[in-house]
């Protein structure tokens, strides 16, 4: 999949624009997470169904240590 023309989107939570978050590019069917300090680097998809339960369980605090 190529996804070098994408529009990534970062939060607007950053901190003043510094890499240091992930970045989601909306592509047909699914959504794709990359990390903003290496964006050349390896690209996480996730169906759209998947990526709101992932989301949901990150807000209940289901990771949290």
């Amino acid at each position: 999949m190529d996804l070098d023309f994408e529009r990534w989107r970062r939060s607007s939570r950053s901190q003043g624009g510094a890499n240091n978050c992930v970045e989601l590019a909306h592509v047909p069917g699914v959504v794709a997470v990359r990390d903003s300090k290496n964006p050349t680097g390896p690209v996480i998809t996730f169906g759209v169904a998947e990526l709101d339960g992932f989301l949901m369980a990150v807000k209940s605090g289901r990771f949290d240590g």
